[in-house]
């Protein structure tokens, strides 16, 4: 199964070295499941042809914010809604699950309650997740038919599905705690508030769901579901 990797941000350059850009995050994430990639920097204004070009896609994070005026946040807003038209699967991460929201009808904005940094903990129906998370924006209103199945007490709307359509998460599962260290101590000096970024140092260490959300995303890619 071929999974398009739509890249809507380039990673922070003094980490590439080390860590490389976001579509290779989730090839890592995915690996050992049956899929090949194909990569599109949208961001870049580098789109595909259509939603045929692969069998599944996945849009990742981005310091953008998805209201934003950039020229390529348009089409891929269309191309967003063309996928869904075609009943290809598609996941959102982050950036990816907010211009999901965006495109679909939901609202996204930069949220009153400020930054999410570092682990974190969602609570899917019951079950709690600890995954890593750097944002300040969030889909404050989900679209028409959006299933909301995560959240805590900062983010609402920290997982959404779309059954048959879509599925996209808030925090990253692709990040582990070295990356969000780096991010720290790159884009988050002067940005982020001093006393986030100390306490997500304080939480880094304690075991993560990437796996077990890395089949979340392989089960929808096949299946269309998450359960």
């Amino acid at each position: 199964m071929k999974i398009g990797i739509l890249q809507t941000g380039l990673a922070p350059d003094e980490l590439k070295g080390s860590f490389g850009e976001y579509p290779g995050f989730f090839e890592r994430m995915l690996a050992g499941k049956g899929f090949t990639f194909q990569t599109w920097s949208v961001v870049e204004n580098v789109f595909p042809d259509g939603p045929k070009d692969a069998d599944g896609w996945l849009i990742t994070g981005s310091k953008h914010g998805a209201y934003e005026d950039h020229p390529w946040i348009p089409p891929l807003e269309q191309l967003i809604r063309d996928i869904v038209a075609a009943g290809r699967p598609l996941i959102g991460v982050c950036f990816g699950h907010q211009i999901i929201a965006q495109a679909l009808g939901g609202t996204v904005e930069k949220f009153k309650g400020g930054w999410a940094v570092g682990q974190q903990e969602y609570d899917f129906g019951g079950d709690t997740m600890t995954v890593n998370a750097w944002h300040q924006d969030q889909v404050v209103k989900a679209p028409e038919g959006a299933q909301v199945v995560a959240s805590n007490a900062h983010c609402a709307h920290a997982a959404l599905l779309y059954p048959g359509k879509a599925y996209t998460v808030q925090p990253h599962p692709e990040y582990g705690d070295d990356f969000i260290t780096g991010l720290i101590e790159t884009r988050g000096k002067g940005v982020v508030p001093d006393d986030l970024m100390q306490d997500a140092r304080s939480r880094m260490g304690r075991p993560l769901d990437n796996g077990r959300m890395a089949d979340q995303f392989a089960k929808f890619f096949r299946e269309g579901t998450i359960a």
